[in-house]
């Protein structure tokens, strides 16, 4: 974990809320002169704490429309297999995301697909992969929440009572 102030926690937040803020607007709103603004962001980049900027696309709109979860486990947890499997799901650009898990399996990965064929075709893909013994798929049918990033205000800010 790095050691962060709370300048460097509020640049943070504001470049969690909007990336393509100017230097000199973050500036202004964290309260410091934009010199040493930028010399902070570079240093969080350089850290790792800050690791990029994207847009957010949406899937369906992109022509994407179907996300599933494949819960998947392997027949061994050899640390080879492991990274084997991992790299083999790396080369997949329908995988979003890839999350070795405890309990239940050994990979949680979140997936989207053109339609139901082509989630078949990948679910199959899946079932018939190097050292593969079992695939269980969660198909999404809406979803009601998707954030980015960490929370970093104050932790009794925003919670129900």
């Amino acid at each position: 974990m790095v050691d962060l102030d709370a300048v460097d926690l509020r640049i943070v937040a504001e470049l969690q809320d909007d990336g393509r803020i100017t230097n000199v607007e973050l500036a202004r709103r964290v309260g410091i002169s934009a010199p040493p603004c930028l010399r902070r962001v570079r240093r969080l980049e350089d850290d790792g704490v800050v690791r990029g900027y994207h847009a957010d696309p949406d899937a369906a709109a992109l022509g994407w429309p179907i996300t599933f979860f494949a819960l998947i486990g392997l027949e061994s947890q050899k640390e080879t297999v492991l990274s084997a499997f991992e790299d083999y799901l790396a080369q997949w650009p329908e995988v979003r995301e890839c999350h070795m898990i405890r309990g239940g399996g050994d990979f949680l990965v979140r997936l989207i697909a053109r339609d139901a064929a082509h989630e078949n075709l990948l679910t199959r893909q899946l079932t018939e992969a190097a050292h593969v013994i079992r695939v269980q798929t969660l198909q999404t049918i809406r979803t009601s929440l998707e954030r980015w990033g960490v929370p970093l205000k104050n932790e009794n800010e925003g919670q129900p009572e």
